[in-house]
């Protein structure tokens, strides 16, 4: 099923417990303490597959249903690495600080809980991008991502020059510290540090986004998800790279070609009751007029 909808999950239909794999940081503090209380309350209403805490499930057992992820963005990020074209739904519990993906607390999983194992369920299919480097005709490695990809350099810091092509046709010349193509969900991760917009997560869209520009007037452009961007790079520094959701795929030389496409699995967000978008934001983000309290600052002193 494509897009958003109801999802009637299959073991509702079959009258059975949901097979459930639990994947947690173990480096987050609060993982210890919560795993051991949440284990059992998720084993009392699914049949729980594996528990990961070193990020090696390698995902390829068909019949699992949910993912359970505790610790944060990071970790759902890694979760969704792993599972690669093989994506199930996930819900997401927040270990960590911001948690835009792992929206809910570990009390707040504990009431909601039960009623997603009930079913029906609502998720929503969200863009990933598939990121491959060419060298010639020889496809170098490949890797999916649900945030985004990007282009950066190392020290000795040099200003890229990068050939942009979409759809085969060339587009531009950006000249720029970095250039960074994000999908809807990572539109508030490093786009958004670099001066990009927020995208709704349920858009099939793309943002390309420079970071520091050359020339002012290159601003971020937002296109559809089902272009085929490829990137090559006029000049660069010896240490320039490609990466993908902030882990590096590789290095990069002028014989290079990165092709960056709308990756044909979707990441699976369990869509909870009484959460949405602009909650999120508001609340992340501190859309409600004032700071979160531990940014706020110190009062002067008299």
């Amino acid at each position: 099923m494509r897009g958003r909808g109801v999802v009637k999950a299959a073991w509702v239909e079959q009258k059975r417990p949901p097979r459930v794999v639990v994947v947690a940081a173990p480096d987050k503090p609060h993982v210890h303490e919560w795993l051991p209380r949440l284990l059992p309350m998720i084993e009392k209403h699914a049949e729980i597959a594996h528990v990961d805490l070193t990020f090696s499930y390698p995902f390829s057992d068909t019949n699992n249903d949910l993912v359970v992820v505790l610790g944060g963005d990071g970790s759902i990020l890694q979760a969704a690495r792993q599972m690669r074209y093989n994506q199930i739904p996930v819900v997401g519990v927040n270990l960590g600080r911001l948690g835009f993906l792992a929206d809910i607390g570990p009390e707040q999983f504990e009431r909601i809980w039960p009623l997603v194992v009930t079913g029906p369920c609502e998720y929503t299919e969200h863009v990933m991008l598939e990121c491959s480097v060419y060298r010639g005709e020889q496809r170098r490695c490949c890797q999916i991502g649900l945030n985004e990809v990007a282009l950066r350099t190392g020290s000795p810091y040099t200003m890229l020059q990068v050939d942009m092509f979409v759809d085969e046709t060339w587009a531009t010349t950006y000249s720029c510290d970095g250039l960074i193509l994000s999908t809807p969900i990572g539109s508030t991760a490093h786009n958004l540090s670099a001066g990009g917009p927020i995208l709704h997560r349920n858009l099939q869209a793309v943002v390309i986004s420079p970071i520091s520009p050359h020339t002012l007037t290159m601003r971020p452009v937002v296109d559809t998800a089902d272009r085929v961007f490829e990137l090559r790079l006029r000049r660069a520094a010896a240490t320039t790279a490609v990466v993908v959701d902030g882990r590096e795929l590789a290095e990069l030389t002028m014989e290079d070609r990165v092709r960056i496409e709308k990756a044909p699995a979707a990441f699976k967000m369990i869509n909870l009751t009484g959460y949405n978008e602009y909650r999120t934001l508001r609340e992340k983000l501190g859309w409600s007029g004032a700071p979160r309290p531990e940014l706020a600052p110190s009062p002067p002193a008299e």
